[in-house]
């Protein structure tokens, strides 16, 4: 189901596009990072407890637990699904998750009053399948090789077909059993045209760029199938996949790990300079994690270039900002810059911290979520494994406005405790028929329904 209202929003968010030198490392104006994101009305998140429903509460919910919401907002456990991933709500208001691990795609019938939903597997026998997508009664699920498409009907799937093939995963020849990044993500555009994410091999596998079909890339092809050409390139693991409110393509990406300090210069402060170092301060923030929207064409950098979140470039203790972030050459693949002007890459128009990892990507269209939150993107941000100390899971929220995205705001967080341990990790949040926020957590094993008063 297309799930995606066509409205566009008023209202606007003025950026300022920051100047890139001619050699690629990054110029802009220098100054202070804007006060944290706040939408007018919208009060600071509050403390609030997570409500098993009957038959949920096995662990992580045999103890209690608690997350900050937006005040007043309730977090339920809606629903125990073990590695629940990616989420699409069907024509007949049922939840489908995806589940790689397991192979299948998982279906909820919601309830009556405060019941669980019911559950069972609607589709099973797949190869890691992680993308869902609707285009009226047609479901499209992709695989780790593969995109198939199901008719759909009164909770039953049949006349499955291989729409897209050929893509890459763990399995294909020349890889030799290593995929970092099989699992692919789908989604329909307004023209019916599929968008599909083909992530890369490895960290930094520059030799993904010239394969057959091209890697770390988000790939397009014709409606109702057929062979795909390359949309957007240069997108490490753009997981996160979907199809704005004016019918624009974005991406949020995992960007790479263990980047090298670019300048030549002393950021740790032992007197050495520290160009190429790979040094935990530096990495902690760099590079950040790009959410841009796509255009033919478009190239996002990997592994050539990286977004630059520094207000003053090169500074240990410079400000942050990730809006309409220019790009700096990546000293351990690019150093001359003769593989890849990064100069010539449009800024990235929206992004978050470094390792955030973020996953699933959607849209809550008009009149968006309550609170005082209205239209915007949600992304699930699975946090960091690389980073001291951890960067958080949470679900994040960028308000839709005036055809673009705005900062990054917290919707939901608490899933890791003080010592860096964590008993949850969001995937995707989605909202669903009745308004509510739908939340898959593939650590917990569980679907959150998150309600606003």
């Amino acid at each position: 189901m297309k799930m995606i209202a066509r409205a566009m929003v008023a209202g606007g968010l003025a950026f300022t596009l920051a100047a890139c030198s001619s050699d690629g490392l990054a110029n802009p104006p220098v100054g202070t990072v804007p006060p944290p994101a706040t939408l007018p009305g919208v009060p600071a998140l509050a403390a609030t407890a997570v409500r098993p429903l009957a038959g949920t509460g096995a662990a992580p919910f045999d103890r209690a637990r608690r997350l900050k919401a937006p005040p007043g907002w309730t977090v339920t456990v809606w629903a125990r699904v073990p590695s629940a991933r990616l989420l699409a709500w069907t024509p007949d208001r049922r939840l489908l998750v995806s589940r790689p691990e397991y192979g299948d795609v998982v279906e909820l019938v919601p309830g009556q009053g405060e019941a669980a939903p019911a559950q069972r597997t609607l589709i099973d026998g797949l190869n890691r399948p992680h993308g869902l997508a609707f285009a009226g009664t047609t479901l499209f699920v992709a695989e780790s090789d593969q995109v198939n498409a199901f008719t759909y009907q009164d909770g039953a799937v049949s006349g499955r077909r291989v729409v897209v093939d050929g893509l890459p995963d763990a399995r294909s020849p020349e890889l030799g059993g290593h995929y970092a990044h099989a699992l692919k993500s789908v989604a329909v555009g307004d023209d019916g045209e599929l968008y599909i994410s083909v992530g890369s091999t490895g960290n930094v596998s520059a030799g993904d760029r010239d394969a057959n079909p091209e890697r770390a890339t988000i790939l397009r092809a014709p409606a109702g199938g057929g062979k795909p050409t390359v949309f957007a390139r240069g997108v490490r693991n753009g997981t996160g996949l979907a199809i704005d409110p004016g019918g624009a393509v974005w991406t949020a990406v995992n960007n790479r790990d263990n980047i090298g300090y670019p300048y030549d210069r002393d950021y740790d402060g032992d007197g050495d300079r520290d160009r190429d170092g790979v040094l935990q301060g530096y990495v902690n923030d760099h590079p950040f994690e790009p959410l841009a929207r796509l255009e033919q064409g478009r190239d996002l950098g990997w592994p050539y270039c990286n977004p630059d979140p520094d207000l003053e470039p090169g500074r240990k203790d410079s400000p942050l900002n990730y809006t309409r972030r220019p790009f700096v050459r990546d000293v351990q693949t690019n150093p001359g810059g003769r593989k890849l002007d990064c100069a010539a890459l449009p800024p990235v128009e929206q992004g978050m911290g470094a390792h955030s990892a973020p996953l699933g990507l959607s849209f809550a269209t008009s009149p968006g979520l309550a609170g005082g939150y209205g239209p915007g993107a949600l992304v699930g941000v699975h946090g960091s494994w690389n980073r001291r100390p951890p960067r958080p899971p949470e679900v994040s929220f960028f308000a839709w406005r005036g055809g673009t995205l705005g900062p990054q705001q917290t919707l939901l967080t608490g899933f890791q405790d003080p010592d860096g341990s964590r008993w949850g990790r969001p995937v995707m949040a989605v909202q669903g028929p009745d308004h509510a926020l739908y939340v898959s957590d593939d650590l917990a094993g569980a679907v959150y329904r998150v309600t606003a008063p």
